[in-house]
């Protein structure tokens, strides 16, 4: 289920950088994330004795999320890498991969609120 916001082509802001928060606005703007995100939380960080991985864990979804909260962005990313895959040239497809690479770097890189 998405907000109106969302339905609007708002893209909702990122939320607090912590593991609650961050699957609280999974959930609400991009639920398919949420069957993922739960199974690698289960997985590697719930019964965990040593919280080493969970920065490597939020890095990951942060940056998941962050990209698909736009559904525009997302798409743009995909289509890059569906172009790359079929791509022949090497070279234009290693050039269409650094270019979805770039995208999902940027995107990684907000910050709550924003």
């Amino acid at each position: 289920m998405t907000t109106a916001a969302h339905d609007a082509g708002v893209v909702p802001p990122m939320p607090e950088r912590n593991p609650k928060a961050l699957r609280a606005a999974i959930a609400q703007y991009a639920p398919k994330l949420l069957v993922d995100f739960d199974r690698h939380w289960r997985r590697d960080i719930a019964d965990a004795y040593d919280l080493a991985p969970v920065p490597a864990f939020m890095a990951r979804w942060w940056s998941e999320y962050a990209l698909s909260r736009d559904p525009r962005l997302e798409a743009t990313v995909h289509r890059l890498e569906d172009e790359a895959a079929k791509e022949p040239d090497y070279t234009r497809a290693k050039a269409l991969i650094e270019e979805a690479g770039h995208i999902r770097r940027t995107a990684a890189q907000v910050n709550p609120g924003q």
